[in-house]
């Protein structure tokens, strides 16, 4: 079975950075899109960024674009997400997501089969 690892949520302030990582282990894990998804208190969960298999596509939306960037290490089963000038807004759980398909982007939470446990991001105005 696989499973998804988050680490590298915490506090910061507004403007700071942070960096999550998603260790994979239990499948092959080049051959997976990755999606960072986020869920801040009363709000639905959304996509934050996403990625094909080999790392050749990227998605952000609007909400992000220009302050995040995603990433992954095939080699080291890794998925990394760099946020920088952070917002209050970006207050939440952040979620790394699996698909088990590879060749583009995936938009929908329904087109990821596994999930990790979450890491709280909170940013402090």
């Amino acid at each position: 079975q696989v499973q998804l690892v988050e680490s590298g949520g915490g506090l910061v302030q507004a403007g700071g950075s942070l960096r999550l990582s998603c260790a994979a282990s239990g499948r092959t894990f080049s051959s997976n899109a990755m999606g960072w998804f986020r869920q801040a208190p009363g709000k639905e969960r959304e996509l934050a960024a996403a990625i094909n298999a080999n790392g050749g596509s990227t998605y952000y939306p609007d909400s992000v674009k220009g302050r995040f960037t995603i990433s992954r290490d095939n080699a080291k089963n890794t998925v990394y997400l760099q946020m920088s000038s952070l917002k209050p807004e970006d207050t939440a759980v952040y979620y790394c997501a699996a698909s088990p398909r590879g060749g583009r982007i995936y938009y929908f939470a329904s087109s990821y089969d596994v999930w990790g446990q979450g890491t709280q991001v909170t940013v402090s105005s």
